[in-house]
């Protein structure tokens, strides 16, 4: 073989090597595609989720010199499913936690915009007479312009989307005067085969509460680090509300967590609490309910 051939030879090798090396890369590439994409079919719906966002805010009487409101929406919401009837009632669950029953049965879209436009119409009737009225009264504006400034959001986003549930929270956040505004979270753990929201029923069985209630305050003196119920009540717990298991709840992997909002069970310096149960120490209560098997496993 002479020189020339041994160049060509070697060329062809070489060819085929990076050849066979870029068809792995493909194929490997390829089958981590199909894996994920695998792993998203296995989710109830093959729910695939968009948001409408909205940022507006109107003055008093149209004028930028006198106080005005702000509202800000970040509504998500599924646009597309394998099945239809289940994408149409989680719209349906969704547009009532957030924007009330009123506006069940309209368009996402059509939702948040009436509800904006509703927003604002209200402030201004609600606030024009009465700032008319301070305006007469008062002679220093800025002083009585701070009352007048209201603030509302509402946030929403979806927290877990795993097989058969998928947890939704709602943020609210408002300012009406006053000394300050109020801000909660609201938790929806929809049961995508039922089609509706899981409650403290569907996952414990028995006379549960008193049981699930005593776990509920040891877990929180672990989390302060005290020993006593009275010690977390010196602490400012329990001082606006008992202490108890509440529907305001979402499931995750670790557990279940029970959502306090402010004035719940603490005051508003204390802000919201969040209390943790692992599914081990809750075995001896939890039913057979199918999703949380597959949480657990």
């Amino acid at each position: 073989m002479n020189d020339k051939t041994n160049v060509e030879f070697t060329e062809k090798t070489g060819m085929k090597k990076q050849y066979v090396s870029l068809l792995a890369i493909i194929l490997s590439v390829s089958g981590f595609l199909f894996s994920c994409h695998d792993k998203m079919n296995k989710n109830t719906g093959a729910l695939q989720f968009d948001s409408i966002q909205v940022n507006k805010t109107a003055h008093l009487f149209n004028d930028t010199a006198k106080p005005a409101c702000n509202i800000i929406i970040n509504f998500a919401y599924p646009v597309k499913s394998s099945d239809d009837m289940l994408k149409d009632s989680l719209n349906t669950y969704f547009i009532s936690a957030c924007f009330g029953d009123k506006y069940i049965g309209e368009k996402p879209e059509e939702v948040v915009k009436q509800y904006t436009e509703n927003y604002i119409s209200e402030y201004r009737r609600d606030l024009e007479p009465m700032y008319t009225e301070d305006e007469k009264d008062k002679e220093d504006e800025s002083s009585i312009g701070a009352w007048y400034s209201y603030y509302k959001g509402i946030e929403s986003h979806v927290q877990l989307y795993d097989k058969d549930l998928l947890v939704y929270r709602i943020d609210y956040n408002e300012y009406t005067g006053g000394a300050h505004g109020i801000y909660m979270a609201t938790y929806l753990n929809m049961d995508l085969t039922l089609m509706r929201p899981l409650r403290l029923d569907d996952i414990f069985v028995g006379d549960y509460k008193d049981a699930l209630t005593d776990l509920i305050w040891n877990q929180l003196m672990a989390d302060n680090k005290v020993t006593t119920h009275e010690a977390l009540e010196d602490m400012g717990y329990a001082s606006t509300g008992d202490i108890a298991p509440t529907e305001n709840f979402y499931l995750s992997k670790e557990g279940i967590t029970f959502y306090y909002n402010v004035y719940d069970i603490t005051p508003y310096s204390m802000g919201p609490v969040k209390v943790t149960i692992p599914f081990a120490m809750m075995e001896h209560l939890l039913g057979s309910n199918p999703i949380l098997g597959e949480l657990k496993n």
